[in-house]
């Protein structure tokens, strides 16, 4: 499906000040760019000399770092330490726009780091530090006060779950049962672990791994895609799943209609990292914005072809996006 030039400056026109929801785990991302000239004399390794350092909001934090990105306004919520890299993180929210009043910090956990060193554009290592445990009751119920204060003012609610320890089966169905009583979409990213818990949501988006491991089931032909699509809208009850397929793109299925199949648009890939944090934010952003989730499936899947052309966590721009849907018009029958 290709979408007209006036659709698609409708539904992008429509993005600025849309008010959505990022409930996950947050991180931050720091990365470490370089060459590699030697090899270590003390272990067979490669020495980096380090060129370039630099950090970013992860995991749901870029997924609101996106929503800035399109002109959306993102209420971030979420929790983290009382250390460094949970300051650091808050200051850089503040720095980008995104905020850091949604934040609940918990002096007993870490804050989640990713450290990652790249050189020649390649991915040497990565360094994690992190409590991957589940946020105890009482802060559990801070963050839900944190949606219970402002859900009256959202036009969509995002569910980003990394399994470090915040999106708990409790959380997901206060926050579901919330949403629905104000009326307002939930789309979610999962991770393996609560996996089934989200049921009655609006749009449920894994990628083909977390549905393989999740349904123990291969998911590498057409068919395969279409019955375990199936086998989700049954067994959560939403009204679509999107099923994220890398260089296959992706497929959308809904209750009582055929699935879609909408090919990828990465023309190069330099770097998966963050992909799928462009694709929840632009989906949550375009449905909001008036389009169909066939719609919102397309404009996701070109800016998931911007951000995979770069290297590192970065997020899709409203221009970039626009600039892609607008060539792809361009060069292919329109469908309205």
């Amino acid at each position: 499906m290709t979408l007209s030039e006036s659709r698609i400056d409708q539904i992008l026109g429509a993005f600025a000040g849309r008010r959505i929801a990022v409930i996950g785990d947050v991180m931050l991302d720091r990365f470490f760019r370089g060459d590699v000239s030697r090899i270590s004399p003390e272990a067979p390794v490669p020495v980096i000399d380090i060129e370039d350092e630099s950090e970013h909001p992860g995991g749901a934090a870029n997924v609101g770092y996106n929503l800035v990105e399109l002109g959306a306004s993102p209420l971030l919520i979420s929790v983290v330490g009382n250390d460094g890299a949970g300051l650091h993180l808050r200051r850089l929210l503040r720095e980008l726009g995104i905020g850091d009043d949604g934040l609940v910090t918990d002096p007993e956990r870490l804050t989640t780091e990713k450290t990652r060193i790249i050189a020649a554009s390649q991915h040497i290592c990565r360094v994690d530090k992190e409590h991957r445990g589940e946020i105890n009751s009482d802060v559990e119920q801070r963050v839900l006060a944190m949606l219970d204060e402002r859900i009256g003012e959202l036009d969509g609610l995002i569910l980003q779950d990394y399994n470090k320890g915040v999106v708990t089966a409790s959380l997901i169905r206060g926050v579901v049962e919330r949403a629905r009583a104000h009326g307002l979409p939930v789309h979610v990213d999962p991770k393996y672990h609560n996996f089934f818990e989200y049921t009655g949501v609006t749009v449920f988006k894994p990628n083909r791994k977390e549905a393989e491991d999740a349904l123990r089931a291969s998911l590498r032909t057409d068919e395969d895609r279409r019955r375990g699509a199936a086998e989700l809208l049954e067994r959560l009850q939403s009204d679509h799943v999107i099923l994220t397929l890398g260089a296959d793109g992706m497929m959308i299925a809904g209750r009582d209609e055929e699935p879609v199949l909408v090919p990828t648009r990465a023309m190069q890939v330099a770097d998966v990292s963050g992909a799928g944090d462009t694709v929840i934010a632009t989906l949550s952003t375009a449905c909001a914005a008036g389009a169909t989730v066939l719609e919102a499936a397309v404009i996701a899947n070109h800016a998931a072809g911007v951000v995979c052309a770069q290297v590192g966590t970065v997020p899709v721009q409203y221009r970039q996006l626009r600039e892609a849907l607008i060539s792809d018009c361009r060069d292919e029958a329109i469908v309205e």
